[in-house]
């Protein structure tokens, strides 16, 4: 006999229908006070279900399952795309950051700014080239990550923020993670081929700064020079791409000014996790700077500025560009002063807002 509390057991006489068989456990569940709301439909499914037996359970719970998936199905953001895809397949969509989408703009904006610049004076940019540049920026960034966690599956095991990643998991081996490497960087090929010669060279030689990155956190504290270095590529090969060869004067204060960017908003990323990195022996510019990163990040902040009013004189811009660059330095030196090198989550808020402001 099972034996339940008395207000329980008074509450239970009060009811009518109650017969053996009652599914006590999903009972008892239904009649607790909800801490927080869930849908009509859900709502009156358990109701209706109140007196189901224990061997319809499981079908119920089925149903109820089914219905949370096709609400999630519905949501157009990142994380519910993936969430929404076959279960087979999201740890390879994790894997390559699709849930995260933020790095893939970080590595697409500096190949929207050399397009644009490459752009005939008072014409839009390239619709084809920005959707291309935008396949290439999602495949790398993917084939960067995966390359990042075959290298960190061992540090990443020790880090709680890192610790559910598919390889560091267990859910994706070595060996399968190297199979959809080799798919990734096939893709990217086949739509750096879309490009000229010129093009086609300078992008494959980008190739040793994305597999040397996540090696560079083990031996020098500047890893988010290198990051940087890989990252903004793109200010290089956009324009390349467009006109057919680089501009020297132009393409690479652009590109300094992108890799001082990453400088800023990796470095701030990166203090999220200096406790951990410490403890499983990675270095940073978070660990090399440590409470004199305000004045570190303001440095890289003046020479990013320096190098994109270069870059506007010397691509004869005019006013709004200038205009740009005045709201980029007053977003840099707000988010400078106001942050918080202690507090992670204000270092993911300033992390994120270079997205949302700098571009």
């Amino acid at each position: 006999m099972m034996i339940l509390p008395k207000c329980t057991r008074l509450h239970l006489l009060s009811l009518r229908g109650f017969h053996h068989g009652t599914c006590f456990s999903c009972l008892s569940h239904n009649h607790r006070p909800r801490k927080r709301p869930v849908q009509k439909w859900l709502s009156r499914t358990l109701e209706n279900a109140t007196f189901h037996t224990q061997g319809s359970c499981s079908n119920i719970l089925s149903k109820l399952d089914t219905g949370i998936r096709i609400r999630r199905s519905f949501s157009l953001s990142a994380a519910g795309i993936v969430n929404s895809a076959p279960v087979a397949v999201q740890p390879y969509l994790r894997l390559m950051r699709l849930d995260k989408p933020i790095g893939t703009w970080l590595l697409y904006l500096p190949c929207t700014w050399s397009i644009g610049l490459a752009a005939d004076p008072g014409c839009l940019p390239d619709l084809s080239m920005l959707t291309l540049f935008g396949t290439g920026a999602l495949l790398m960034r993917g084939a960067g990550c995966t390359i990042n966690d075959m290298w960190d599956k061992d540090f990443d095991k020790k880090v709680t923020r890192t610790a559910s990643r598919p390889i560091a998991s267990g859910e994706i081996s070595q060996l399968q993670a190297l199979a959809f490497l080799g798919v990734q960087l096939t893709s990217a090929l086949a739509v750096l081929l879309c490009l000229n010669y010129y093009s086609i060279a300078l992008g494959a030689a980008s190739l040793s700064l994305v597999v040397s990155y996540p090696l560079m956190k083990r031996i020098t504290y500047w890893p988010q020079l290198v990051l940087g270095l890989a990252f903004n590529w793109g200010a290089l090969l956009g324009w390349s791409a467009v006109i057919g060869s680089c501009d020297w004067s132009i393409c690479l204060p652009l590109y300094f000014s992108g890799v001082m960017w990453t400088l800023i908003y990796d470095t701030i990323y990166a203090h999220q996790d200096k406790a951990d990195d410490v403890l499983v022996g990675v270095k940073s510019t978070a660990l090399r700077f440590q409470e004199h990163t305000k004045p570190w990040l303001s440095g890289f902040t003046g020479a990013l500025l320096a190098g994109l009013v270069l870059t506007g004189v010397n691509a004869q811009q005019t006013l709004p560009y200038y205009g740009a660059v005045s709201l980029v330095a007053l977003h840099l030196t707000h988010q400078i002063y106001t942050l918080d090198i202690n507090k992670p989550e204000d270092c993911w808020k300033k992390f994120v807002s270079n997205l949302a402001k700098v571009d």
